[in-house]
């Protein structure tokens, strides 16, 4: 019965399609409304908005022949505070009559799509309308975005490496025209041939035009880099590209079109006939997708009996599983406060559920982040290709209008901050989940750094960062700072410093020297931060009157490191295994890079209680700054103490 009504609800669907397609080839694509600026019924804004539309609408039936060369239009209607900007842009390679089709549906459906939005912007195949209360002409504009690709993945980086050269190529031609319009095709192997596609709105500069094509093919490249086919859409401009025609090449050899002159008044045979062509057609082409539909659902289904809840499981190589918005809506309950779970550098995070009952964390790039965009496209490209234990899984993301999510597999117990800094729940993590925390946290950071496809550095690591499941296992996450090296390369300077002070090793802070000595640094100071309960950073305001690593270096000259123990883990802790992390965090922090240990050795020194440790050298960095260090000299600054007489050797993995 069930499946009855689907192919019923289908088949309506279907029809409704095909009479769309008859009416005119249009293919609707995407739509968006600024539902925060809205006019009321009946107003002065709405008859603006209909004497815009109905110039439009004029000016691509009856427009002169300049306008109609380059597809575009753009008007205004009334004057100031309920004044209307609006334009259309056909495609380039369609005809006049295609692009008056196009826009004459487009300004009826956008009022129905957006019946009382100021601000709406509608993509079809073949054209683009917008409008809005505010001036937008000779702007570049790239948000809203919509983004579509190809779900088939490209064989690799050879594909991608000639869509970048095919784009770019386009875009040059496109800056050499009026239209600002180009089309390139290339041979991709003896039986296939890549076809591309860029345009911008006319009354963009060259400049702006190039600018806004790059940072598109730029964005996608970043997220869909690994399909075979996709576009990208910006208001101001737009690409496509495909292994298969999708626009009009006269050297693309098809079956020359039927043009059907339009029917006579009084000519009602030639318009049943036609009507009757139009009709079998559409069950000719309606039938064979229905078959189509009822297949995959089959497939849909036998996977989803294989995949528990859905869930889509594989290596690294799959492709990133792109969420509807409304789906992420749904499951958040339209960003809800009761549903936030926090707020990061990137946006807030929710807590959302899908209709399966599985849960998910919805992280929402925050309009005001600056790096909002860079730091998306970064948490994109690395967790998509990261796959470890102790590194938070990443199910997919969304660019669907001014809205960029990641949505990630739900943490149940939050973050590390969460227990270590409060008074009261400290008390859960005894020695043993502490101990449990740290070698997570370490083992994730090997991997980053050695262990991965990719060498990256995190460049954020601290509590906040570090999530725990429903076990208290640790998971790094936050990716939006992280950068990626080379396989030799083991450092790299920057002029943009970024991450937390407290954390952040000196050479970074004031010089900008990145390297995986900057990431050791930081679980350093994390490693003593779950030893004390303490926060580094504020540390110096405590009753002590110095930095978290200051503390800890006088204790553990005094001999008397045990002191810096939470006063909680008393009763759980072993003295012994609480002296090596303390011995190991201080190795961490110090204040050369070349004297603190790699991962590989501190995953070492954490699970062996027979090798011997270097001495630490007296840190130098706290909350940001330098320690002033008043009366001393330079060589004081790598002064040794030795509290336990260990002997000074390397260490290095099996």
């Amino acid at each position: 019965m069930n499946m009855i009504l689907v192919f019923l609800s289908v088949l309506s669907f279907l029809i409704s399609l095909t009479r769309a397609y008859f009416a005119g080839d249009l293919f609707y694509i995407y739509h968006f409304c600024n539902n925060t600026v809205n006019f009321t019924r009946n107003s002065t804004y709405q008859s603006n908005l209909n004497l815009l539309l109905s110039t439009l609408r004029s000016n691509a039936t009856h427009g002169s022949s300049d306008k109609f060369s380059e597809g575009f239009y753009n008007a205004t209607a009334s004057q100031d505070p309920d004044k209307v900007y609006g334009l259309f842009l056909c495609r380039g390679d369609v005809s006049a009559e295609t692009c008056k089709d196009c826009v004459n549906f487009a300004t009826s459906d956008i009022t129905q799509r957006c019946p009382l939005q100021k601000e709406t912007v509608i993509w079809y195949d073949h054209c683009l309308l917008r409008y809005s209360g505010i001036s937008f002409f000779s702007t570049m504009d790239t948000k809203p975005a919509k983004a579509w690709q190809n779900r088939q993945n490209s064989t690799g980086g050879l594909f991608n490496q000639q869509v970048r050269n095919l784009m770019n190529e386009a875009v040059n031609q496109a800056l050499n025209t009026t239209k600002m319009f180009g089309t390139v095709k290339k041979n991709y192997t003896a039986s296939q041939t890549l076809y591309g596609l860029v345009q911008c709105t006319p009354d963009l500069s060259r400049h702006d035009c190039s600018t806004c094509l790059r940072l598109a093919i730029s964005s996608f490249d970043e997220c869909f880099s690994i399909n075979i086919g996709g576009r990208m859409m910006y208001p101001s401009c737009n690409f496509r590209y495909e292994l298969y025609p999708f626009y009009d090449d006269p050297s693309i050899v098809t079956p020359p079109p039927v043009f059907l002159s339009p029917p006579s008044p009084g000519s009602v045979t030639s318009s049943k006939g036609k009507g009757r062509k139009a009709i079998w057609i559409a069950i000719g082409t309606t039938i064979p997708t229905i078959c189509l539909f009822i297949l995959l659902v089959s497939v849909v289904r036998h996977r989803r009996r294989r995949n528990k809840g859905g869930e889509t499981h594989g290596d690294s190589h799959q492709e990133l599983p792109i969420f509807p918005l409304g789906l992420a809506l749904e499951a958040t309950r339209h960003f809800s406060d009761e549903n936030k779970l926090g707020e990061g550098g990137f946006g807030p995070v929710y807590k959302g559920i899908l209709a399966g009952g599985k849960e998910i964390a919805v992280k929402r790039l925050s309009g005001s982040s600056g790096q909002g965009l860079q730091e998306f496209k970064n948490e994109v490209t690395l967790i998509a290709k990261l796959q470890h234990k102790n590194l938070v899984r990443l199910l997919g993301c969304c660019l669907d209008g001014n809205e960029l999510l990641l949505i990630y597999e739900y943490m149940p117990n939050k973050s590390l901050d969460v227990f270590i800094f409060d008074s009261t729940r400290r008390a859960q993590l005894d020695w043993k989940r502490r101990i449990s925390i740290i070698n997570g946290i370490a083992r994730g950071l090997l991997y980053l750094h050695e262990d991965s496809r990719l060498k990256v550095f995190h460049r954020d690591l601290k509590a906040s960062n570090v999530l725990l499941d429903h076990e208290m296992n640790p998971k790094i996450s936050d990716f939006g700072m992280a950068r990626i090296f080379g396989g030799n390369q083991n450092e790299s300077n920057t002029s943009k410093v970024v991450g937390t002070y407290g954390y952040m090793a000196p050479e970074y802070a004031l010089g900008g020297v990145i390297s995986v000595k900057s990431d050791v640094f930081s679980f350093g100071v994390l490693l003593l931060e779950i030893i004390s309960g303490k926060k580094n950073s504020g540390f110096y305001l405590s009753e002590h009157g110095q930095s978290l690593l200051a503390y800890t270096w006088k204790l553990w000259c005094n001999g008397e490191a045990l002191e810096l123990m939470d006063p909680v883990l008393k009763q759980s802790c072993m003295a012994a295994e609480l002296l090596k992390c303390i011995h190991i965090g201080l190795l961490c922090v110090q204040e050369d890079p070349a004297d603190r240990p790699n991962m590989s050795s501190v995953a070492v020194m954490l699970a062996s209680d027979t090798v011997s440790l270097p001495q630490p050298t007296q840190p130098a960095f706290s909350v940001g700054r330098i320690i002033a260090r008043s009366g001393q000299s330079s060589s004081s600054y790598s002064k040794i103490c030795s509290v336990n007489e260990v002997t000074l050797s390397d260490v290095s993995p099996r």
